[in-house]
């Protein structure tokens, strides 16, 4: 997260400016996010302050020459820059604090959170796998890769870097192949503020062996994507199940039912012959791979730069005795692999966007 010191200098005061600055100055910024961070000489932050604040030190008796660090309130919330815990932001947010100062071990102002703006900020790299060819879109694909395909106006993989850079996540690469220059060329400008780094494989690396050409730091996680889904998954959520498992592997699913439209014989373990129970079309209940992944970047940096599948890694993270888990999705997730999928996926996006405009707060 690269800090907009724009935003920083709104936000912040002396505590020994007089609350008539600190007035004109909360009077200069958004509904909604008015608040001062109210930081000392030294540059220490000391505390907060709203026009609630001033109000009522003002009705106490305070004059608009009193200054600000004489009514700030010096319990405040607030997140290291080293340690910027999810959940911890999870909190935040739920009790309504909409800006959450990031603070240096000195503590300094290093960065203000807008959690307005973003949803969480996740220690995540991600890689969006978009080497594939896309032949099940054929004709549409011959000439555009099926990451770039707009879907209400919006090339599919940008809803994908959109929805992680609301979670704070701004190191994104996409590895390409399969018309390479054209992702390349789209991603030549910012995306959802994040400047996408694209890696081209020289050679097909199956599903996962491409995250080898880039340099995984040896500490933390990554989490690797196809490029070509639409999905509401929650990868504050998914991240946190990651950590309270202590997984190696967080595999998001969704659920996949299988109907069998006959009777199912159950056969004798010891007599094969001898028929123990019949079912008149059962069905069967199971989690899908979505396709989303969080590895441990020690697992990451096993890849050799041979081929291998996403699914290949994971097998050899289970024989290893690796803890390998699972996230289920809530909410929407379409493989937008064929001509049905990709129309489904128009038409659940027209819904999404006519409900965003009908509800604001949507």
């Amino acid at each position: 997260m690269i800090a907009d010191h724009k935003f920083i200098a709104r936000h912040t005061i002396a505590e020994d400016a007089p609350l008539l600055e600190a007035l004109r100055q909360l009077n200069s910024l958004p509904g909604g996010k008015m608040t001062l961070f109210v930081t000392a000489d030294n540059g220490n932050m000391c505390g907060t302050l709203t026009d609630g604040d001033i109000r009522r030190a003002l009705i106490g008796g305070a004059s608009t020459s009193t200054p600000a660090g004489a009514v700030c309130l010096r319990h405040f919330r607030s997140v290291d820059k080293d340690n910027i815990d999810p959940d911890t932001l999870r909190k935040y947010r739920d009790e309504g604090i909409m800006l959450v100062p990031v603070l240096d071990r000195d503590n300094t102002i290093a960065d203000i959170i807008d959690l307005t703006r973003f949803k969480t900020i996740l220690p995540l790299h991600a890689v969006l796998m978009a080497g594939g060819k896309g032949e099940r879109l054929r004709p549409a694909t011959l000439s555009t890769p099926k990451p770039l395909l707009k879907i209400e106006g919006k090339a599919i993989i940008d809803y994908n870097v959109e929805a992680l850079a609301s979670c704070g996540i701004d190191n994104i690469c996409v590895m390409t192949r399969y018309l390479s220059e054209q992702i390349e060329e789209h991603f030549s400008k910012p995306v959802a503020g994040v400047n996408v780094k694209c890696v081209r494989e020289d050679a097909p690396l199956g599903t996962i062996g491409a995250v080898s050409m880039l340099d995984i730091e040896p500490i933390g996680n990554t989490l690797v994507m196809n490029s070509d889904l639409l999905t509401t998954i929650s990868f504050e959520e998914m991240f946190l199940t990651h950590l309270q498992r202590s997984a190696d592997v967080t595999i998001a699913v969704v659920p996949y039912q299988v109907s069998v439209p006959y009777a199912i014989l159950t056969l004798d373990n010891a007599d094969s012959n001898k028929v123990t129970a019949i079912e008149e079309k059962p069905s069967y209940s199971y989690y899908a791979n979505a396709g989303i992944y969080i590895f441990s970047n020690a697992l990451l940096r096993m890849l050799d730069g041979e081929r291998c599948d996403a699914t290949d890694l994971v097998s050899k993270a289970i024989d290893m005795g690796k803890k390998v888990t699972y996230y289920p999705i809530k909410g929407t997730w379409i493989d937008v692999g064929t001509p049905l999928d990709f129309r489904q996926a128009g038409e659940l996006m027209r819904h999404h966007n006519s409900m965003a405009h009908s509800d604001p707060n949507t």
